[in-house]
């Protein structure tokens, strides 16, 4: 015998079709990059809004700043203006009780302060109402200041300028008074502007939070989408689902790990085929003299070549119950291949389930006597469209996986009911059973479990996995009933018409 496989070397339909450095070359987005475009985004409106609330803050105290500036200038010239009146009354006033011109000197000193502290609040003010004011004691204190510069040779003429001083007095307390009133009002504007500013900053907050809170949330699954489709394809290639190309849209560099991964997939479907190839090529090679071991083993069992002592008998028995397993093996390897090649061809026909399960019984007849194992039964006749063979070969395999577990001396319960247009076969041994760590994984080939057959017979671990693909390609299934007591339990159920053909 003599099989081959072929090594595994890159090819140049393999490769991937474009290298790390003219994708990147070409378009140098990265996922760095998609994430820090995502965070600057995510921040601007709150950036934003920070600066603007600064800015409005700002202004905010700029003018109170301000505004503190001016009222604390205009109360100062208006108490100097208040102080400098009186001054010029008091001067004014000794010169003419006196009667001494030179006490006038006070007056010219006072006035002339009085000028400077009614420019200086002319340009400190920005108000019209303070600047009127202004005007008007400017002009009455000039008329004062002129009347003087007449009666300055008559000492007794300045009694008539004296009530002049207190209208002009009461005018300086009017600017101040109004100083006061214009500083409450500035004030109060201050205090609404204030609150508009925190009334804004409230709203900007109450808007901008779930807004970017949101926008997280839609950056969250943008970024996180090119990365559940790399999760999925790692999942589905480490299932053995080769079928479907890896495609990542994302940035450059995932997309590049994804054309990598969609390369490592073909490679895989290669090998899969090389795989398949070489089972079936060997599995063809092994019948050929098996089953030239088969018949000479049944031509020394029939006395062809002369009678058999006990012992001869013994060992043709061994050879003959060997032969018939490992002829199973490599029909379990045929019909994995067919199954991985998707060539499996269903030929369906009217058939009563009870003679399928009446034939695998005499097959495993030596079996069970053999174990001296009692099959409980209860099958009435049922029809249905089927496959005659695979089904067969499923039953088989459930029966023979139920013998090999069950110890001397046990029972295994075969039971078939319909239920509408669907047909339940359980199979129930009293073995060792299924360990919980293998349930998921009984159905995978090659997959043999922990728990240890009653025989010195280990399987390919094929079986019920043939099983299962048969009888889904019949529309049907095998699942492990998971149940308190000892043993395993499985259940077949196979649709009594063809759902090809159904109306």
């Amino acid at each position: 015998m003599r099989s081959t496989i072929d090594s595994v070397t890159p090819e140049t339909d393999d490769k991937p079709d474009i290298t790390p450095q003219a994708e990147l070359r070409h378009n140098p987005t990265s996922f760095l990059k998609l994430i820090l475009l995502g965070f600057s985004i995510v921040g601007l409106p709150l950036i934003a809004a920070l600066i603007y609330s600064a800015i409005r803050i700002d202004q905010l105290a700029e003018q109170s700043r301000q505004t503190i500036y001016q009222a604390t200038e205009i109360t100062h010239g208006s108490s100097i203006l208040i102080d400098e009146i009186i001054v010029m009354e008091r001067s004014v006033q000794h010169a003419h009780i006196l009667e001494d011109i030179s006490l006038l000197e006070g007056y010219f000193q006072a006035h002339t302060n009085f000028e400077k502290t009614a420019i200086k609040l002319m340009e400190a003010s920005p108000y019209l109402e303070q600047q009127l004011l202004l005007e008007k004691l400017q002009l009455l204190e000039a008329t004062i200041f002129r009347e003087i510069l007449t009666s300055y040779n008559t000492p007794q003429s300045l009694r008539d300028l004296l009530n002049q001083f207190a209208n002009l007095l009461i005018l300086a307390q009017n600017f101040s008074t109004e100083n006061y009133r214009i500083i409450g009002q500035k004030i109060n504007e201050m205090s609404e502007m204030a609150l508009r500013t925190r009334t804004l900053v409230e709203w900007e907050l109450l808007i901008l939070i779930p807004f970017v809170i949101l926008l997280a949330l839609a950056f969250s699954v943008f970024i996180a989408r090119p990365l559940r489709q790399l999760d999925e394809a790692i999942y589905n290639m480490g299932q053995g689902k080769l079928s479907s190309a890896v495609k990542i849209a994302g940035p450059e560099n995932l997309k590049y790990l994804g054309s990598r991964l969609d390369w490592m997939r073909r490679r895989l479907l290669k090998l899969e085929e090389q795989k398949i190839q070489f089972l079936r090529q060997v599995s063809h090679e092994l019948k050929t003299p098996l089953s030239a071991i088969r018949e000479g083993t049944n031509l020394l069992a029939e006395g062809v070549t002369g009678d058999l002592n006990k012992k001869q008998q013994q060992i043709v028995d061994i050879l003959q119950t060997s032969s018939i397993q490992l002829q199973k093996r490599i029909e379990d390897l045929l019909s994995f291949s067919a199954l991985q090649a998707d060539k499996v061809a269903l030929i369906k026909q009217r058939t009563n389930l009870a003679h399928i399960i009446t034939t695998v019984l005499k097959d495993q007849n030596l079996s069970i006597m053999s174990r001296k194992i009692k099959i409980d039964l209860t099958c009435p006749d049922l029809m249905l469209e089927c496959d005659k063979q695979k089904i067969g070969i499923i039953i088989d395999n459930l029966l023979s996986n139920a013998i090999k577990f069950s110890p001397q001396d046990s029972c295994i319960k075969i039971s078939a009911i319909q239920m509408d247009q669907t047909i339940q076969l359980d199979v129930i041994d009293y073995g060792s059973g299924i360990d919980i760590t293998d349930e998921d994984k009984i159905f995978e080939p090659f997959y043999r479990g922990r728990s240890k057959p009653n025989s010195h017979i280990r399987g390919t671990g094929l079986g019920l996995s043939i099983a299962r693909e048969y009888a889904l390609a019949h529309g049907g299934n095998i699942q492990l009933v998971k149940h308190g007591g000892q043993g395993a339990h499985f259940c077949l159920t196979l649709p009594i018409q063809d759902p090809e053909v159904q109306p």
